[in-house]
């Protein structure tokens, strides 16, 4: 596992296929990318697994080129086939325990959605994790009702891997997030909805720390 591991940035960037605002996938992680984000996770649901590979391999190249992290949702096979970064599993994916010998020492993040799941987490050899959903959401169903801020603090006192917050992020919001202890932000809509250029330098301005 990596040493340490430590978000290159505050923005964890989601490119998945059912939000992209009518565009590419491709074109949206490109913008993405040029405006700043470096980690991103491709988070493929519709595609053939053959599908997904294609796309996975093209945007390993656009973010290769940006000098960007690319982490795979779900599918290790295709995180390996496209030597990506990492992956990111859910609870009820391959455990960590499993992915770790055959991923190395790439980054290995996973779901969680209470306190006693990010420290299970932490202990199993996790990099990072997920925590939420943090507000409501419509972009995906987790069967989980909104964790609230207080949840992602007690989290934070709980873990000393990194926190990346999800769940209903977007830019009215997201300094909470990191005021509560994240120290990333999943967005997916609110960066795709609109210029998606724009959206990105807007939350990477309002980051903590950061100065572009």
């Amino acid at each position: 596992m990596p040493d340490h591991f430590r978000l290159p940035s505050p923005l964890y960037a989601i490119a998945d296929t059912t939000q992209t605002g009518g565009r590419p996938l491709s074109t949206v992680v490109e913008k993405m990318v040029a405006a700043g984000v470096r980690i991103l996770q491709l988070r493929v649901k519709d595609r053939s697994g053959n599908d997904f590979f294609e796309l996975a391999r093209d945007i390993r190249t656009v973010t290769a080129r940006a000098d960007c992290l690319l982490i795979i949702n779900d599918r290790l096979d295709i995180a390996l086939a496209v030597n990506a970064d990492g992956i990111h599993l859910g609870q009820e994916d391959l455990p960590i325990t499993a992915a770790r010998p055959l991923l190395g020492d790439k980054i290995i993040g996973v779901s969680t959605h209470s306190r006693e799941q990010a420290e299970e987490a932490e202990q199993q050899g996790a990099d990072y994790i997920g925590f939420g959903p943090i507000f409501g959401t419509h972009t995906k169903n987790t069967g989980y009702a909104p964790r609230g801020l207080t949840m992602l603090s007690e989290v934070r006192q709980a873990v000393q891997i990194p926190i990346v917050a999800i769940g209903g992020v977007a830019g009215n919001n997201v300094a909470s997030v990191w005021a509560n202890g994240a120290d990333g932000a999943a967005m997916i809509s609110h960066l795709t909805r609109g210029d998606v250029t724009a959206r990105v330098d807007e939350v990477l301005r309002s980051a903590p720390g950061e100065e572009l």
